[in-house]
């Protein structure tokens, strides 16, 4: 079930799929799907299960049927490495949504040859900004003059204590006071700690709901 979360004079729904619709904008707004990870490492000789990018592209698919964004932000890492056969994949996934605008905030895995982005139909920034809402892929650490910047790359979680002292550690999305963090859409990823400051919202991903932490 999504959270909507009024912030910034905006709506953004927070979905237990790992990503935001962003209401004004009609935009999907996800980061770190990490295409072609699995078969990074299957060429590396390490065991990973088949079906994990067919598997995180039903989702967002999913996702577009219920919201009919009029584009997606990718904030980065949208292809863990070089053009494999998982990026001819989302050649083909990609043919479904035409219309669809994607927008890419290159991250550090994004480092495929600009022609191969053009000919799958995705527009590659190394920053964006829209209605003064800003995206980069490396989080920011203070006020950078814009309204609000949103990034991915740490994979953000946090640790989750239940009454009988059982630890669990789940993505979350996070909001500071000038940079928000996007947990990583893509599941073949891991994660990384947050200790937010109490005044800090965080929102963590438990299945399939959203939980408000603080």
């Amino acid at each position: 079930m999504a959270e909507i979360f009024h912030f910034q004079e905006q709506h953004w729904h927070l979905l237990p799929e790992r990503a935001i619709f962003w209401e004004e904008e009609k935009a999907l707004i996800l980061s770190d799907l990490h295409l072609g990870k699995a078969a990074h490492f299957r060429k590396a000789g390490i065991a990973v299960p088949a079906g994990i990018v067919q598997e995180d592209l039903f989702r967002l698919q999913q996702l577009i049927t219920r919201f009919l964004p009029a584009r997606i932000i990718i904030v980065g890492d949208m292809f863990h490495s070089r053009e494999n056969n998982e990026v001819q994949y989302f050649r083909l996934w990609r043919g479904q949504f035409p219309h669809i605008r994607i927008d890419l905030v290159k991250g550090n895995h994004d480092i495929m040859p600009e022609d191969v982005y053009g000919e799958i139909g995705i527009n590659t920034h190394a920053t964006l900004t829209v209605k003064g809402i800003h995206f980069i892929h490396e989080p920011c650490g203070e006020d950078n003059g814009y309204r609000y910047t949103f990034s991915g790359h740490l994979h953000p979680g946090i640790i989750m204590e239940g009454v009988a002292r059982q630890r669990l550690r789940l993505p979350c999305f996070y909001f500071g006071r000038h940079c928000g963090i996007l947990p990583a859409f893509g599941h073949f990823t891991g994660l990384a700690t947050l200790h937010p400051s109490p005044q800090e919202p965080v929102f963590v991903i438990a299945g399939k709901s959203i939980i408000r932490a603080q």
